[in-house]
C-alpha cells in the first residue's frame, strides 16, 4: 500500500499511456470498419435493388416515323379551299352558286339572247301625176333612229326637177315617168346610189339591237341599242356597241369594257 502511495502518479500515467496505446492500436480497425459501412450505405442509395423495367412499346412512334418518311399529299384547293377560298353567290331562287372563274356572276354571266339588224328601208309606194308632171311617193323607215317617232315609216315626195333633198335625191327614172319601173336615188348620208321599185325596196343595215338576259336575277333586257343603260349584279353598264355577233358593255364604275359573244 505504501508503494501505491509513493508511486500512484506513475501508476495513473502508465494506465493512461496504456489506454492511449490501445486506442492507437485499434484505431485502424475502427477506421476501416467505418469506411466499409459508409460504402455499403452509399451502394444501397445509388444502386437500389429494383425489378427491371419492361421493354418500351414504340409501335406508335414508329408508325409516326414511317408516315413522315413516306410523306402525305393534302389537297387544300379543289376540296375544302382552306388556302384558296371561293366566293359564293345567291341566284334569284336563293340557290348558292360557286364562283370559280368569275363568269358565274356579274357581267360574265350575262347572255346575248338575240341580235336584230336595224334597217334603213326605202320603198316606192305610189306614183302621183298632175299638170306639173309625175311625183313619186317614197316610204322611208329608219329603224336605228334615236327616238321611236323617227323610227316609224315616213313618206317623202320626190320628182326629177326637185332640188337636192335632205335624205333622198331622185337621180333618174327607168321607164315612163307615169309608170316608172325603177327609181335611181342618191342617199344624202353616204352618197350611195341605190335602185328602188315597187317590187324591190332598198334595205341597208344601219345598226343592231340586242336582247340580253341575266338569269341570276331573272332580268331580261329586250331591244336594247347602243347607249342603253343596263343594271344587274350590283353594277351599271352602258352598251358601247352592238355588232352582228357581239355586244360590248362598259362598266360605269371603272369604264372596263366587256365583250359578250352572240351564239345563235
Amino acid at each position: 500500500m505504501e508503494f501505491v502511495k509513493k508511486h500512484y502518479e506513475k501508476i495513473i500515467l502508465s494506465t493512461v499511456l496504456a489506454g492511449v496505446l490501445a486506442f492507437l492500436v485499434f484505431l485502424p480497425f475502427v477506421i476501416s470498419h467505418d469506411q466499409a459501412e459508409q460504402k455499403r450505405v452509399a451502394d444501397e442509395v445509388t444502386t437500389p435493388k429494383a425489378a427491371p423495367l419492361p421493354p418500351l412499346d414504340l409501335a406508335r412512334q414508329n408508325g409516326v416515323a414511317d408516315r413522315l418518311r413516306t410523306g402525305a399529299a393534302f389537297d387544300f384547293h379543289t376540296t375544302n379551299k382552306v388556302f384558296n377560298p371561293v366566293e359564293w353567290k345567291k341566284d334569284a331562287n336563293a340557290n348558292l352558286i360557286k364562283v370559280k372563274s368569275g363568269n358565274e356572276v356579274g357581267v360574265g354571266a350575262a347572255v346575248v339572247a338575240k341580235i336584230t339588224p336595224l334597217y334603213l328601208v326605202v320603198t316606192l309606194d305610189q306614183v302621183a301625176t298632175n299638170a306639173s308632171g309625175a311625183r313619186y311617193v317614197l316610204g322611208l323607215e329608219r329603224q336605228s333612229a334615236a327616238t321611236p317617232a323617227l323610227r316609224r315609216k315616213q313618206q317623202r315626195y320626190v320628182s326629177v326637177d326637185d332640188a337636192k333633198k335632205d335624205v333622198l335625191t331622185l337621180m333618174g327614172v327607168k321607164g315612163s315617168p307615169e309608170n316608172a319601173e325603177e327609181l335611181t336615188l342618191k342617199l344624202a348620208d353616204s352618197g350611195q346610189i341605190v335602185a328602188v321599185s315597187k317590187a324591190k325596196p332598198y334595205r341597208r343595215v344601219d345598226a343592231y339591237a340586242a336582247d340580253l338576259k341575266y338569269d341570276l336575277e331573272r332580268k331580261n333586257f329586250l331591244g336594247r341599242r347602243a347607249g342603253s343603260l343596263l343594271s344587274f349584279g350590283g353594277e351599271d353598264y352602258i352598251i358601247v356597241a352592238i355588232d352582228s355577233d357581239e355586244v360590248i358593255l362598259s362598266a360605269q364604275s371603272n369604264q372596263k369594257h366587256t365583250t359578250l359573244r352572240y351564239a345563235p
